[in-house]
């Protein structure tokens, strides 16, 4: 059936049990978990997969792309990184620290999210950027580490970089020769522009203007709900990132390109669901993944750990579907802190459409599971979340319970037949 097929790639990805614990990034030890893959469904193998010992051993330094973008960037600004080998070691990090100092960040050492994707940007760039980047480096007194604090204050005024112009039709030619006719819609579509929003850059301003109020809203602080929540989004991004890259270094002889391409099959197996998110009550939008979860032939605990690592990859990529619908198979295995995710896609419309009115449902799932026992898996060790989540949530609803002295009870998904989800 075609929910085997799709996910028989995935599952090579997939984890059993809870996620690890955070690992420091310049850790010489890591844990090398490795999963025998089989056919999906294949019962006796998985149970055999969960019992096999977990090896651990000494390792250099990981090399990782990342790694090596981070070095190229900071050679390029003028911070030496040494030579570019992907391994952030003490040489890579002294660096980071003088370019945390030059940006006035505090000089850890270890990259925020926010400076990380402003130094990579500005590389990126300055790459592109022909003779007006000559020019400003030319105009600079700092020369080419000026680039920095300028693209910055760009960020600071500009919430969405301005889109590329469309290339203009070659003459003699019609427009409508350059894609298939099958292929349009017959009905115009105004949803598609959710999609195209990019929320690694809105997490970027967020960060900024976080670092400029001098740190995150309060319960107590709030005066903007929607400001307050899309800090929290930001931050229960950064920590699906972190989560998944855990999971996913875990995995033996699959690369990190592989493991993205392996999630981009999630996205057409689930686009009916991502786009019922918009559309319908939580309890029936769960009720038609539990249906697909079935169909697949997978364990919870493999769905839970594919999911993890690919919600990691949706949000590293910036694939708003893909997020989406691994945040949804991890509410409909039972997973139910991960509904704040989807509460926040549907208040501040990434990849969905602006919904206060059906974010609070998802928002109040998550939170309620939380109160009754669950591990949070965004902040475990800010427990005040909670409340300022339920309290931006229904203020940007207009809900009289803004305070937070009373919660709106909204009835649970109805079970999924042998998973065990938390009525």
């Amino acid at each position: 059936m075609l929910g085997k097929r799709i996910f028989t790639g995935l599952l090579a990805t997939a984890l059993v049990g809870a996620p690890a614990s955070r690992v420091s990034a310049d850790g010489g030890d890591f844990v090398a978990g490795a999963l025998i893959g089989g056919l999906i469904g294949a019962a006796t193998q998985n149970e055999r997969n969960k019992n096999r010992h977990v090896v651990v051993r000494r390792s250099r330094l990981p090399s990782t792309q990342e790694g090596r973008e981070i070095q190229t960037s900071l050679n390029y600004f003028g911070f030496n990184a040494g030579g570019v080998d992907g391994q952030l070691g003490r040489r890579s990090r002294a660096a980071i620290s003088r370019y945390q100092a030059y940006m006035g960040y505090p000089a850890t050492g270890q990259l925020t999210p926010f400076e990380h994707s402003l130094l990579v940007t500005s590389y990126n760039r300055a790459m592109v950027g022909g003779a007006g980047v000559a020019r400003l480096i030319a105009s600079n007194p700092d020369g080419t580490r000026g680039l920095l604090k300028d693209y910055r204050a760009q960020l600071a005024g500009t919430a969405v970089a301005p889109a590329a112009p469309a290339p203009a039709p070659v003459q003699g030619t019609a427009v409508t020769a350059t894609a298939p006719a099958e292929e349009k819609p017959a009905l115009p579509n105004f949803m598609g522009a959710a999609t195209a929003r990019s929320l690694a850059s809105h997490c970027n301003k967020v960060s900024l203007l976080t670092n400029t109020n001098g740190g995150f809203v309060t319960q107590a602080t709030m005066s903007d709900p929607a400001f307050a929540l899309n800090e929290q989004f930001c931050l229960a991004r950064t920590y699906a990132i972190a989560e998944g890259e855990e999971l996913a270094a875990k995995v033996e002889g699959v690369s990190q390109q592989q493991i993205v391409e392996q999630c981009k099959a999630l996205v057409p197996a689930m686009r009916d669901h991502i786009a019922a998110l918009s559309l319908k009550p939580l309890d029936a939008v769960v009720q038609d993944v539990s249906s697909f979860v079935l169909n697949t032939g997978m364990s919870p605990a493999e769905l839970g750990g594919t999911a993890r690592i690919c919600l990691s990859v949706g949000y590293r990529t910036d694939d708003m579907e893909m997020a989406i619908g691994s945040a949804l198979l991890l509410v409909t295995v039972g997973e139910r802190p991960y509904a704040e995710l989807l509460g926040h896609h549907l208040s501040q419309g990434f990849g969905a459409s602006r919904r206060a009115d059906l974010a609070v449902a998802w928002y109040d799932a998550a939170l309620t599971a939380i109160d009754d026992g669950a591990t949070p898996v965004f902040g475990p060790g800010q427990p005040e979340r909670n409340g300022l989540i339920r309290k931006a949530a229904m203020t940007l609803q207009g809900n009289s319970e803004a305070s937070g002295a009373t919660r709106k009870v909204v009835p649970a998904a109805a079970a999924i037949p042998g998973f065990g989800i938390s009525q």
